[in-house]
């Protein structure tokens, strides 16, 4: 089981006042995330390797978690704990090959019968979505909604992370769902106190398991 529920995915174009994306991270560390996910892709690969090498850094301070989108090579060089993955990436059963039983592989599903295939290839945790509307996944389609999530939930044995327009005043309604947690970027990237916005979700998920 991941000892994780909320996890962070970066986005350096979100931070406000234009902020290190570093020193954000760093600042929702303190706050109490313990999984975080290094999707930066507009990066030369150089680029992605020394931020992954930074995170790394941060993240093995505060005793937590990195993966790298897509990137399995920067995953490895950067001593990441794996990788997460979608639909257009190395399929899962390579990507566990290739890195081993005991690194974590996270997968993007936008349905119940593509998580599900996830987990049988071999992934760790998918994150489903989008469930509430928003617009880094409206090329997706419309959102999926709770009943998807919960679907997806009680069909998987695998975790299931919510993601997509997740705010804290709806993550008490989004974990009856059933789901181990949800996966936020804005709602703790985009906070003008990073620190203080991971600390109020997670007590939010705390108080809801």
């Amino acid at each position: 089981m991941l000892d994780f529920t909320l996890y962070l995915i970066t986005d350096r174009s979100a931070t406000t006042a234009g902020r290190d994306l570093p020193a954000v991270v760093a600042d929702a560390l303190a706050g109490g995330v313990r999984a975080v996910q290094l999707r930066e892709k507009d990066l030369s690969s150089r680029q992605l390797l020394d931020l992954a090498l930074t995170l790394r850094h941060l993240t093995r301070t505060h005793c937590s978690r990195l993966l790298i989108n897509d990137r399995i090579d920067i995953a490895l060089a950067s001593g990441a704990d794996g990788v997460h993955i979608g639909a257009g990436s190395i399929p899962v059963i390579d990507a566990r090959r290739l890195l081993g039983p005991e690194a974590l592989i996270g997968y993007s599903a936008h349905s119940v019968a593509e998580a599900l295939q996830a987990e049988k290839e071999g992934a760790s945790f998918v994150t489903f979505g989008p469930v509430y509307p928003t617009p880094s996944k409206a090329c997706y389609g419309k959102p999926l909604g709770l009943a998807k999530l919960a679907d997806a939930a009680h069909s998987l044995t695998i975790p299931v992370f919510a993601l997509g327009g997740i705010k804290q005043p709806s993550i008490a309604a989004t974990m009856t769902t059933g789901c181990h947690g949800v996966a936020v970027i804005s709602a703790i990237i985009s906070a003008e106190k990073p620190e203080d916005a991971a600390s109020s979700i997670i007590t939010i998920l705390n108080r809801a398991s």
